[in-house]
């Protein structure tokens, strides 16, 4: 039996929050709109840029457990530059391959160069997992 193919824009959250690199940790976790992804997108500053990425985690490992302030800390200084980006047509097992060889737990998607949402982990298991059972 060929496998069911399910491909990363079937599974993936839809909503992402931008952010500018300058911001403080504070400012940009209390924009934070969609706390489900828990990640952040740093926007690039010029068209020969790279996005960058913070997720939660990171905020934890190295603001709070290095004791450091929310309100004087830079997103620049917690993010990371530049984001492995997923194609949104890569077939998820693909995706869990990747990011089990880097060492992610989730990652922007990409469309033509643009970010239009964001492929975790427990998105492939839990969505992915279910299509190819039903």
């Amino acid at each position: 039996m060929k496998p069911t193919l399910i491909q990363v824009k079937d599974v993936m959250k839809h909503k992402v929050d931008f952010v500018d690199g300058m911001k403080t940790v504070k400012e940009a976790l209390d924009e934070m709109q969609h706390i489900e992804t828990k990640t952040l997108i740093v926007n690039k500053r010029h068209a020969h840029d790279e996005w960058g990425i913070v997720v939660i985690s990171d905020i934890a490992r190295i603001v709070l457990a290095g004791d450091k302030s929310v309100d004087r800390t830079n997103v620049y200084e917690v993010m990371s530059k530049p984001a492995v980006t997923i194609r949104q047509d890569m077939d998820i097992r693909y995706c869990a391959r990747l990011f089990e060889r880097f060492g992610l737990s989730r990652a922007p998607v990409v469309r033509h160069g643009e970010i239009i949402g964001i492929i975790s982990y427990t998105d492939m298991v839990l969505k992915g997992l279910c299509k190819v059972t039903t």
